[in-house]
């Protein structure tokens, strides 16, 4: 017995260590972060460096507010692709299709999870940019294309969560809705889709997440232009773009302002995952939803 509790003992100060360490590496980095950051924001101003509207070091203008604007719309645009795309896939694999099929599909939707981004960028390099090209004009690289291989990399996640969610509402929830006469559709509909409604949205919101913090990918068929896009047609820069692409020759303010560019997808990226938190702190993933 006293084995037994001094290997609990161990274990539980070894998990709260552990803990403790990855806390202490986050707000290391968060530290560096805007420590390199602070020069920039100091001789730019904050909010003129979020708001300002023309990215042109040579010049001394940092100001992201396209890159944000940039980062939103692909963000946007892949969402509304892969939303209903993930939420159709993880209601039929939970609710509808057969163990068969069940056991086809989930190694596939891990495949597309563990496929490196630099495979995804260059598919949409080779094949979605000529596409583009060819039936909607400009050059190819565009929101548009950005927004489809990014719908198709945060598929995994949306499906997974989603799939998770809706596989804890109770089963008596579907035997009672059954057994007063709804259909499976109807039951899936207003009984399963509301109750799983708090994880779907977590779901959603660690896509976005996923999303706007790819880079890779997103360099090799955005354009990389830093302006506002005119239409989802039109080449874009997003913030993880223009760190990765301007990092290894940057100096001086110019450095410094791509270190404050990190700061603003960092706020971003914890401001996402706070409201994941919330929604699973106050509704929890379930039944819960709907009551």
């Amino acid at each position: 017995m006293e084995t037994k509790n001094i290997n609990e003992f161990f274990i539980e100060k070894g998990l709260f260590i552990t803990a403790i360490f990855s806390i202490l590496v986050i707000f290391t980095i968060l530290a560096f972060i805007v420590s390199e950051a602070i020069p920039a924001f100091q001789s730019y101003g904050f909010f003129h460096f979020l708001t300002g509207s023309t990215w042109a070091p040579n010049e001394g203008q940092f100001g992201v507010f396209p890159m944000i604007i940039g980062s939103i719309f692909v963000t946007l645009l892949s969402l509304v692709i892969a939303v209903p795309l993930s939420l159709l896939c993880a209601i039929f694999m939970e609710e509808i299709a057969p163990d068969k099929i069940k056991l086809l599909l989930k190694p596939v939707i891990q495949t597309l999870s563990g496929i490196p981004s630099v495979v995804y960028g260059f598919f949409g390099l080779t094949v979605l940019v000529p596409v583009v090209r060819q039936h909607f004009g400009g050059t190819g690289f565009s929101v548009f294309t950005a927004a489809l291989i990014l719908s198709v990399m945060i598929l995994p996640t949306i499906i997974s969560v989603s799939q998770d969610a809706i596989k804890a509402v109770p089963g008596e929830y579907r035997e009672a809705a059954l057994g007063l006469g709804s259909t499976h559709w109807q039951t899936i509909r207003h009984i399963i889709f509301p109750s799983a409604l708090p994880g779907i949205i977590t779901a959603v919101i660690l896509g976005i997440g996923r999303a706007i913090g790819e880079t890779l990918a997103v360099i090799m068929v955005a354009g990389n232009v830093a302006q506002i896009p005119g239409s989802i047609f039109a080449p874009v820069r997003t913030l993880t773009t223009n760190i990765a692409l301007e990092m290894g020759y940057a100096t001086n303010l110019h450095y410094n302002a791509l270190f404050g560019t990190a700061v603003v997808l960092f706020i971003i990226i914890a401001a996402l995952l706070l409201v994941a938190n919330h929604v699973q702190n106050k509704y929890g993933i379930g039944a819960e939803g709907i009551e």
